[in-house]
C-alpha cells in the first residue's frame, strides 16, 4: 500500500514539476534520463575512440608531453546540446549529469574498443579547494566516477592536486593558457601511480594546456604512461 501511495505521489509530482530534457526542454519519458531519446541520438559523437592514435588529435601535445591516446565523447559547439550539458554540470550544480553522461561514454568505450584494457587508473583534473568549496564538487571527478563505474577501472582523487587558484582560461590563447597552468599541479601518494597507465579525465578539451600540465606532473612522478579522456572536445 505504501509503495502504491509513493508511486502515485511521484506521478503527481511529475505532472506538477516534470523532469525536462536538457536539450529540448520537453518532458522526459519513462526510462529517459538527462536527455530525451531524440536529443541523445542527435549527440555529435566524435568516435575518436576508434582512431585514438590519430595525429591530428595528439598534435595538441606533440613535442611537449607524450600522450598514449586521446578520446572525447562528443563535440562541443556554442549553443548546442553539448554546451547545455556542460553548463548544467559546471554552473548549475547538476553533478548527476556528469556521472550519467560519463556512464554512457564508458559503456560505449567498453563495447567498441579495447583501449580501456590499457588503463590502470582514472584521475580527474583537480579543482583548487576554494573553487571546490564554491561549487561543492569537482565535475572532472564526477565524470571519472561515471567512467569508473561503467569500465570497472579504479579512480583516485588523492594523487593529483592543484596548488594554486588560476585565472579563467576562457579568453587565453594556447601559450597564455600554458603559462597560466604550468606550475599549478603537483603529485602526492606517488606510489599509487608508479608504473601504471593513468587516464586523465576532464570535461572539455580545448587547447590541452591544463591536461598537458597534469600529464607532466604524473609522468615526472613515475607513472608508466598517460592518456586523456574527456566528455567533450572543441571542433578542430
Amino acid at each position: 500500500m505504501i509503495r502504491i501511495i509513493r508511486a502515485l505521489l511521484a506521478d503527481f509530482a511529475d505532472l506538477l514539476f516534470p523532469t525536462l530534457c536538457l536539450g529540448c526542454t520537453n518532458s522526459l519519458g519513462t526510462n529517459e534520463k538527462i536527455l530525451c531519446t531524440k536529443c541523445r541520438i542527435s549527440l555529435p559523437e566524435t568516435n575518436q575512440h576508434k582512431e585514438p592514435y590519430d595525429l591530428n588529435l595528439l598534435n595538441k601535445f606533440a613535442g611537449k608531453v607524450p600522450v598514449r591516446f586521446l578520446a572525447s565523447y562528443v563535440y562541443f559547439s556554442k549553443g548546442g546540446i553539448v554546451q547545455k550539458l556542460i553548463h548544467a554540470i559546471k554552473y548549475k550544480g547538476q553533478k548527476e549529469v556528469a556521472k550519467e553522461v560519463a556512464g554512457w561514454y564508458g559503456y560505449q568505450l567498453k563495447s567498441e574498443t579495447t583501449l580501456i584494457n590499457e588503463i590502470d587508473v582514472l584521475i580527474g583534473v583537480p579543482l583548487h579547494k576554494s573553487r571546490f568549496q564554491q561549487r561543492g564538487y569537482n565535475q572532472a571527478d564526477c565524470i571519472a566516477e561515471g567512467l569508473s563505474e561503467a569500465l570497472n577501472i579504479p579512480m583516485r582523487t588523492d594523487v593529483l592536486i592543484r596548488n594554486r587558484f588560476k585565472e579563467s582560461q576562457t579568453r587565453k590563447n594556447r601559450l597564455e593558457r600554458w603559462e597560466n597552468v604550468k606550475t599549478v599541479f603537483s603529485v602526492q601518494n606517488e606510489h599509487e601511480i608508479q608504473y601504471k597507465h593513468v587516464a586523465i579525465v576532464d570535461d572539455v578539451l580545448t587547447t590541452g594546456a591544463t591536461l598537458e600540465a597534469c600529464a607532466v606532473e604524473l609522468l615526472q612522478a613515475g607513472c608508466k604512461s598517460v592518456s586523456v579522456l574527456t566528455l567533450a572536445a572543441a571542433h578542430r
